[in-house]
Order: C-alpha cells, then sequence, then structure tokens
C-alpha cells in the first residue's frame, strides 16, 4: 500500500532529480524550445517542496493536488499547466483514501494523462510529453510493475527523436524539429523515474524492516 508519505517522497524525488537534470532538460529545450524548461521545473519543484514541508498533507491524493496547484501557480510557459493538471487530477481521482494500491494509483495516473491530453489537444506520436506519459501509464495498469512503467516512459521520450513536432513551441519549427529528444517528454521519464526509484527504496525499508523485525 502507498501512503501520503509515499507521495511526498516521490515528489521530493522528483525536485532533487530536476535539479541534477536541469542543464539537459534546457539544452534539450534549447534546440526546439523557449531554453527554459530545466529552470522552470527546477523553480516548480522548489515551491512543490516547500509547500509539502510546510504543512504535510495526510492522504496520497491530497500531496498530488498540493503539487500540482504549486505547479500551476509558479511554472511559466506550457509546463506547469500541464505538470500542474498532470498532478491534479491524478489526486483527484486517487480521492480521500489514506493508502492507494499500485492498481489505483495506475488507474488514476491514466486520468491524469488523459487530462493533459484534453488540456494541450496532443496525442501520442505529437512529440510531447504524452509520449512519455502515455506508455508508462499503460505498462503501470498492465504489470503494476513501476519498474516497467519507468522503462516505457524512457523508450518513450526516446522515440521522439525522429518525430517531427505536432503541438507546444517545437511545432513551429517543423521539419526542423526532427532529430532532437523532446524536453517534456524527457521530464516526463523523469517523472516516472523517481517514481519507480521510491518504490524499490520503500520495498528495500520494507525488507530491511522484516529482517530486522525477525532478528
Amino acid at each position: 500500500m502507498l501512503d501520503a508519505e509515499f507521495f511526498r517522497r516521490w515528489m521530493s524525488a522528483m525536485a532533487a532529480a530536476v535539479d541534477r537534470e536541469a542543464g539537459r532538460l534546457t539544452e534539450l529545450d534549447s534546440a526546439i524550445g523557449d531554453a527554459d524548461h530545466g529552470s522552470n521545473l527546477q523553480r516548480g519543484f522548489a515551491a512543490v517542496t516547500a509547500a509539502l514541508e510546510k504543512e504535510p498533507p495526510g492522504t496520497p491524493g491530497a500531496v498530488l493536488a498540493l503539487a500540482g496547484r504549486q505547479l500551476i501557480s509558479t511554472v511559466g510557459g506550457a509546463s506547469g499547466p500541464l505538470y500542474g493538471t498532470l498532478l491534479r487530477r491524478t489526486g483527484k481521482a486517487l480521492g480521500d483514501e489514506g493508502e492507494v494500491t499500485p492498481a489505483q494509483l495506475a488507474e488514476a495516473l491514466r486520468a491524469g494523462v488523459d487530462a493533459v491530453a484534453q488540456l494541450g489537444g496532443a496525442k501520442a506520436g505529437d512529440k510531447t510529453m504524452l509520449d512519455a506519459l502515455i506508455p508508462a501509464a499503460g505498462a503501470l495498469g498492465e504489470s503494476l510493475s513501476f519498474g516497467a512503467a519507468r522503462a516505457a516512459a524512457d523508450e518513450g521520450a526516446l522515440a521522439t527523436v525522429p518525430l517531427q513536432a505536432r503541438k507546444g513551441r517545437a511545432s513551429y519549427l517543423g521539419e526542423r524539429s526532427i532529430g532532437h529528444q523532446d524536453p517534456g517528454a524527457t521530464s516526463s521519464a523523469l517523472l516516472i523515474s523517481t517514481l519507480a526509484d521510491t518504490a524499490d527504496t520503500a520495498d528495500t525499508g520494507d525488507t530491511a524492516d522484516a529482517g530486522e523485525a525477525g532478528a
């Protein structure tokens, strides 16, 4: 079962990962965007971390809803509304339960991804964050494996390289967008990767606790 602490650690892990990868995200964005994706996400997830530390929500859904609100209010460009919508809608779908299962998270994440698609008017293959999120949500729903979701997201992000962008700022470049990995898909893969890392850490902790209890 996944509790509010799990989701707070996920958001903290994402903030740390964005700090590490900000330069790379901005470099990718400089080729086909506004060269601010990394710095925008840094600012947004720093605000998320601060908000969660100040007044920690008590349920998984509330953690993601708060994170989404912070991203919408602090991140400029398209990233804020899109990431904010993803997390808020996922949180709303989780409801008010104190703990959720991976299956519930998979279903909620799919609802969040659908909301992003509706907001941005994009679909798979348009060279956007959805190219990582759609396969990740699908893999998690089918296998209930966070590792499988991470692999699917990474593969989806890499698969944007030969695509021509059809939505967002990169679409203005037409064929010149071909040959570049989409920054939104890359940061979305990072979000799924940190989810898998958080689950791995939780599993390790559970194993250690069980070992100590039996010692």
